[in-house]
């Protein structure tokens, strides 16, 4: 940057469509300016997700974090008690299918009347609080 350049108008709208000219070139979505001193933000993802990548990223975020859960010990604890592991496999397949079910038609339901946003900081707070929980059992749970 020169020292005797002038510094930008951000007030006119010239600037204002260079601007999301640039972002629009950063992300490849349609931009819009909130406020004059806010960053550009995209409002939309820069491709769409396709069905197999969903499909792969929620069945490798879940598989991941059940290997070793206390359900899978569970499980296991089971099938090595009842003999029958076969049964053990059906019951707690349908188990996980009908959590995981009740999970999608709840998150659905919420994201239908409640903003991302809202969800967001919900969901932080909830965590946030089972934290505190384990802490206080941790300290005073003697």
């Amino acid at each position: 940057m020169k020292l005797d350049s002038k510094p930008l108008n951000l007030a006119t709208s010239g600037t204002q469509s260079q601007l999301e000219q640039k972002d629009e070139l950063d992300c490849n979505c349609a931009t819009t300016l909130v406020e004059v001193s806010s960053p550009l933000v995209c409002d939309k993802p820069t491709k769409p997700q396709t069905p197999v990548v969903i499909f792969a990223t929620t069945f490798l975020t879940i598989f991941l974090a059940e290997i070793g859960d206390k359900t899978q010990l569970s499980t296991l604890l089971m099938s090595a008690q009842s003999q029958s592991p076969w049964i053990v496999f059906l019951g707690s397949g349908t188990a996980l299918v009908m959590t995981s079910l009740l999970g999608v038609v709840l998150g659905s339901w919420m994201a239908s009347r409640l903003s991302p946003k809202t969800i967001e900081k919900a969901a932080g707070i909830t965590l946030l609080l089972i934290s505190l929980m384990l802490f206080w059992d941790l300290g005073f749970g003697n």
